[in-house]
């Protein structure tokens, strides 16, 4: 019995740790595919002029901050 206990506990630290890696492997590729398609939404803004932009309320050198703006705090 007390070994089948111990074997169970050994199994949870491995699921554990397992888990935690997966989670953390999940968190990056999510941060990852996040910052690809905020990189298209700066270029597509970049291509505009500067007339469309300031319609928007942005100015060129703005257009990070503003893609971002939900990240930061500024």
């Amino acid at each position: 019995m007390a070994h089948a206990e111990a074997t169970n506990h050994d199994a949870t630290g491995f699921r554990a740790r397992l888990d935690n890696f997966f989670a953390s492997f999940a968190r990056g590729f999510n941060a990852y595919v996040e910052s690809r398609s905020r990189i298209h939404q700066i270029h597509a803004l970049n291509n505009l002029s500067d007339e469309e932009l300031a319609k928007r309320g942005i100015k060129r050198e703005g257009i990070p901050s503003y893609v971002f703006r939900d990240l930061f705090y500024i």
